[in-house]
């Protein structure tokens, strides 16, 4: 029976929300143990809520902990900790060092090459593009499968993504609810960034929908972090409706915690395959994607009422940031995903769900397989 427990998971911010319903695995089989995780310190206010974990331990891998020296200072305050069980959920040197000289007294999940004979069990990671088509599973399925194989779990306890916020950002964003949008709105939240250009939809064609959704009485909220205003700014100039009260822009100027609770109270997101797009799964909101360059089977939106669009271009997924083909061709698998095509079912999920905001909503239980058009 594990006692202490390190689960290891630094990378971005979908990839963290993917992670927690292996924590949440872990608490229904330890209970009595404490459970640690570690991450990126920009992203510790979005899981260190979580409910099933004790404790959320941060690695500044920019700052502090930045450099060789620095990571193995950092090592030898894991040793210090001495946990029982590391569980590393992130294949790439940091994390596998990490795990490895950990002093845990057993090493489990994934590892680079270099690191394996430190581990006591390694697994592949199953959602990454070197996985063979026939093996290819989900991220979070991946996560359990490490749970029931190496660490002998009995019970796999998954409820879905999910996500606990921080008192303050409720507050915050109860706050700019009130003063930017109203108690009585509809809003449809937009996320067209992403960090790949090959993840991106057409900001003309974000711009179209906008406009529909606000002649039928919607509000729009703009979200995504600061990287992101350029593309807003652009996508609003094409709008016919730019100059409309219903539209909010909150691109850059909130947190991520913030981010999350406004999407709690929205009541669909047509977003991007990105990182916020996971946090509306955690945070209950119905969601239509679209998807490029990502393989769908394993980082599709984690939830069973959720759209995903795709076209049949034989160079998908590609993994590629930015892509390579000319003319016509550049970018074909999001220009040939038609606005007509995407509002169909933004309100077909509108209609099925009454336009209801996120947190008004049961959370489905047990179906997680989103619903995947593929034109």
């Amino acid at each position: 029976m594990y006692q202490n427990i390190l689960v290891i998971n630094t990378m971005h911010i979908g990839d963290l929300m993917l992670v927690t319903p292996a924590l949440r695995t872990l608490r229904t089989n330890y209970p009595q143990a404490h459970i640690a995780l570690l991450t990126d310190k920009p992203l510790g206010d979005l899981v260190r809520c979580n409910q099933n974990i004790d404790e959320c331990i941060l690695i500044d891998k920019h700052g502090r902990d930045k450099g060789l020296l620095a990571l193995l200072r950092f090592i030898h305050k894991i040793r210090r900790r001495h946990f029982d069980l590391v569980i590393n959920f992130h294949r790439n040197e940091r994390a596998s060092a990490i795990a490895a000289f950990s002093g845990g007294k057993r090493i489990v999940g994934y590892s680079q090459p270099g690191f394996k004979r430190f581990f006591d069990q390694v697994l592949p990671n199953c959602a990454m593009a070197d996985t063979p088509q026939d093996k290819v599973k989900h991220q979070v399925l991946c996560h359990l499968d490490v749970l029931r194989e190496a660490v002998g779990v009995k019970t796999i306890d998954d409820r879905g993504l999910e996500m606990w916020l921080p008192p303050e950002a409720e507050a915050e964003t109860q706050r700019l609810w009130q003063k930017e949008i109203g108690p009585d709105a509809k809003v449809v939240a937009f996320n067209i960034g992403a960090s790949w250009l090959t993840k991106r939809w057409l900001d003309s064609y974000f711009a179209a929908c906008a406009d529909r959704l606000i002649r039928r009485g919607y509000d729009i909220a703009f979200l995504g972090g600061p990287t992101d205003v350029p593309i807003v700014d652009k996508c609003v100039a094409q709008m016919e409706e730019r100059e409309s009260p219903r539209i909010h822009i909150f691109t850059g100027k909130v947190s991520l915690t913030v981010l999350a609770g406004l999407l709690r109270r929205c009541c669909l997101f047509l977003t991007t395959d990105s990182g916020p797009m996971h946090v509306g799964v955690a945070m209950n909101v119905p969601i239509v994607t679209m998807f490029g360059a990502s393989p769908v089977p394993t980082f599709y939106p984690y939830d069973g009422r959720d759209v995903l669009i795709k076209t049949p271009e034989k160079c998908h997924p590609c993994g590629i940031h930015e892509c390579p083909r000319k003319g016509k061709d550049n970018m074909a698998c999001m220009k040939n995903i038609p606005v007509d095509v995407v509002m169909k079912y933004v309100d077909e999920l509108l209609a099925a769900y009454h336009g209801e905001p996120a947190y008004k909503l049961s959370r489905p239980q047990g179906q997680y397989q989103c619903r995947v058009v593929e034109l």
